[in-house]
């Protein structure tokens, strides 16, 4: 069955990307973008075929012009906009972050109801999957953790959601010690927080991409986990499994680790 996308936030680098996916792929078609500034003299330049329709606002987009919601768009609007894909029969696939654990789980909630599956990603690289499942199996024997994440200078959120993830799944596993708060979380849109006891740093910098590197310290040695992202084609393999199996989903899944 051919699968119809629309891709909000198709005029932006991370979608760009994404249109060419889809337009590489013969088992998906790009039916439809979401693309607030871009005007119908841009379609050659956003590689959009005539029969795409251009969005410029949600409000006027027709729910059954796609079967999937792939999102690269802004921390302001991906709330609304995944809440618009479920409410319209749309599965999402996120790869936008700034969502937080409350609306994530409305979301799912959501979901659940509809029994409509969806991802929500915050990173669709290999290399960070697999660095956010490392750091997992480390932090029960490394407690004492720091990360450090380094992006562009124009990412609109501090921290990125990988290394909140990151945070996160940490939290789930490592023991209790005496350098941990307890319950404390500072991580609004800050360039340096905490999240239950594990700091987290952030840089903004031109001619960064999308790295990340976790830290582990301990009596006599140290753990130095790191990934680097040096195009964001990389992304491009995550976002194709995402694609392949959003379909099969009854549910919304949070984390690409959780589908592969």
């Amino acid at each position: 069955m051919m699968k119809k996308v629309l891709i909000a936030g198709a005029a932006g680098a991370m979608g760009q990307k994404a249109v060419a996916l889809v337009n590489s792929l013969t088992d998906v078609e790009l039916t439809a973008v979401l693309a607030p500034h871009a005007t119908a003299d841009q379609r050659a330049q956003l590689q959009l075929g005539p029969q795409v329709k251009l969005y410029q606002d949600r409000a006027q987009i027709d729910p059954k012009v796609a079967d999937i919601w792939l999102d690269f768009t802004v921390p302001a609007a991906v709330y609304e906009n995944v809440r618009f894909a479920l409410d319209h029969g749309m599965a999402p696939v996120v790869g936008t972050t700034g969502l937080t654990d409350e609306q994530e789980a409305q979301l799912v909630a959501e979901s659940k109801e509809k029994h409509l599956g969806g991802v929500i990603a915050p990173n669709f690289g290999m290399s960070a999957v697999l660095l956010m499942k490392f750091a997992r199996e480390a932090a029960k024997y490394f407690p004492d953790v720091e990360i450090i994440e380094m992006h562009h200078a124009d990412k609109k959120d501090a921290p990125s959601g990988t290394a909140l993830s990151t945070a996160k799944l940490i939290d789930q596993v490592r023991p209790k010690h005496e350098s941990s708060p307890d319950e404390v979380t500072t991580l609004d849109h800050v360039r340096g927080g905490d999240y239950h006891g594990i700091k987290v740093h952030s840089v903004r910098l031109p001619g960064y991409v999308a790295h990340e590197q976790v830290l582990f310290g301990g009596t006599g040695e140290a753990l130095t986990l790191r990934q680097d992202s040096f195009d964001r084609q990389s992304f491009m393999s995550g976002v194709k499994v995402a694609l392949e199996k959003v379909l099969d989903l009854d549910e919304l899944v949070i984390g690409l680790e959780n589908i592969l």
